[in-house]
């Protein structure tokens, strides 16, 4: 059950306008300042990354309890949480913005939409990452989700730069047609654009993105078609995860063990 707590760090659901605009700040600094996505109207003018979705989900939030003061939380890392009873209340899925996901949606129960993941440059190492899966992993647990789906960035805009990474995706980890969602066709970009044989996989999943790659471990599947992001500089993928999959190892070590402390959304 969340909360969760690693030495100073505790992760649990944003309980407050002051976290929440502290989980702003930092999405803002990650994609905007680091990643370079284009900042417009009240985004550039608030310096923070909002969306009418913020509203409707709920967001993890990592706290660093050292770095914090009284109404001043210190945020180190953030995840949006949009559950599919709440998406009807908001017109559907982010994702749906880029991918036509009705007929797996028809077909899967209880879809749960990871988005806005990201963690600050001082805290992305491995401890940081695990405890924020622990933490998306117990949101799963506690709402009994039996599927994940995120839009997950590979930054850059360019998809012939990322022949190698989406060719791999496509011939490892596409989706079977139940559970494949597919890109709009007016923003459909081919992912298999290299064979299979010729395929370097040590150096395809070196070009992914660590969350990407979180993703996958975890038995993540990809729909067909990339979508490339121009407002935030990114190309993406949509991931599929039927948390019944999980290997058991990862499910002991991310949900179990008390001991063990990667959907815009690959700075991490």
């Amino acid at each position: 059950m969340l909360p969760l707590n690693m030495n100073n760090l505790e992760i649990r659901l944003a309980e407050s306008e002051t976290e929440l605009t502290a989980l702003q700040a930092l999405r803002y600094q990650v994609f905007y300042r680091e990643m370079g996505a284009r900042a417009e109207g009240r985004v550039k003018l608030a310096e923070l990354d909002f969306d009418a979705y913020d509203d409707y989900c709920d967001h993890l939030v990592i706290v660093d309890r050292a770095r914090s003061a009284p109404g001043k939380p210190f945020v180190a890392g953030c995840a949006r949480l949009l559950p599919g009873e709440v998406a009807e209340e908001c017109g559907g899925f982010y994702s749906e913005s880029e991918y036509e996901m009705q007929p797996f949606l028809a077909r899967a129960p209880q879809v749960l939409e990871l988005g806005r993941t990201c963690v600050d440059s001082d805290y992305r190492g491995r401890g940081v990452m695990q405890l924020l899966w622990r933490g998306i992993a117990e949101y799963i647990r506690d709402h009994d989700v039996k599927y994940l789906v995120g839009c997950a960035s590979i930054p850059g805009a360019d998809p012939s730069q990322m022949r190698l990474p989406l060719s791999y995706l496509y011939h490892h980890h596409l989706a079977p047609n139940h559970l494949r969602t597919h890109a709009l066709m007016e923003r459909h970009v081919e992912m298999n654009t290299i064979p299979k044989e010729a395929i370097d996989v040590k150096e395809a999943l070196r070009q992914l993105p660590p969350l990407l790659k979180g993703y996958l471990r975890l038995g993540a599947m990809v729909g067909d078609g990339a979508v490339i992001d121009y407002a935030f500089n990114t190309v993406d993928v949509n991931v599929v995860l039927e948390t019944g999959m999980i290997a058991d190892k990862y499910a002991n070590h991310f949900v179990r063990s008390e001991a063990a402390v990667e959907f815009r959304d690959a700075a991490a």
